[in-house]
């Protein structure tokens, strides 16, 4: 009878680490609520970001450009693109999580739902405070998402896999991979500007100021919770 059950699940969760990053075993419900609360809002502000037209981050210059000239909605684009990054993750080994596919299916389903409910507008007195709302917004989601501890987001995993492999260093290869989707994305018609720029330099002070608030397993205090790149 031990043999028996010794024998079949660990088979069963060895196969499944394979390819899949464990799941965090503690405050389960907390972590899940979280996940998709921040993917939830993470989509919602990008897609204000979409309303604002003053300039998006350069990966969804990437997703707007495609969209442009493909004809197919961004939250669509946004989906495309998350699962064919993660298919380049193979060569490189890295392991997606819970968390990885979870933000590739579902943060492009919420952009398109918000950007149907949200009227387009010319008048910059709406179009900056978007923008603005936008980009705190996705801070904030970025935090409760990696806070929740179920593995990178399709697009971080490409940067850390290919710093893993010797490529680079975590910031040149980040530096580099944002640097080709952004101009690719402008090539292709998508939206550069101001908000490009204000993108660049508050999502990662926005990101570390909240997180240590939302994060599941916080750090002890005084310790240094969350290095640049994690």
């Amino acid at each position: 009878m031990i043999v028996t059950v010794t024998t079949t699940t660990p088979h069963r969760r060895a196969g499944l680490s394979r390819w899949l990053l464990p799941i965090p075993t503690g405050r389960r419900p907390r972590r899940f609520a979280q996940l998709f609360a921040g993917l939830s809002l993470y989509g919602v502000g990008m897609a204000m970001q979409v309303r604002g037209a003053l300039g998006l981050d350069p990966w969804n210059v990437l997703h707007e450009g495609l969209a442009k000239r493909t004809g197919l909605t961004f939250g669509t684009i946004l989906v495309i693109v998350g699962v064919l990054v993660i298919a380049l993750w193979l060569p490189l080994r890295q392991r997606p999580g819970l968390g990885t596919l979870a933000n590739a299916l579902w943060v492009g389903v919420m952009a398109d739902l918000t950007l149907a409910v949200l009227p387009e507008s010319r008048l910059l007195a709406v179009r900056i405070p978007e923008l603005a709302i936008g980009i705190v917004g996705v801070g904030f989601a970025g935090a409760l998402y990696i806070g929740a501890g179920f593995g990178p987001g399709p697009r971080d995993g490409l940067m850390t896999g290919l710093h893993a492999r010797g490529f680079g260093s975590l910031r040149l290869m980040r530096t580099c991979v944002e640097v080709t989707v952004l101009v690719a994305g402008w090539l292709l018609g998508g939206g550069v500007g101001l908000g490009t720029v204000l993108f660049a330099l508050s999502i990662g002070p926005l990101v570390q100021w909240f997180l240590p608030m939302v994060a599941v397993d916080r750090p002890p205090r005084g310790a240094t919770a969350y290095a640049e790149g994690d």
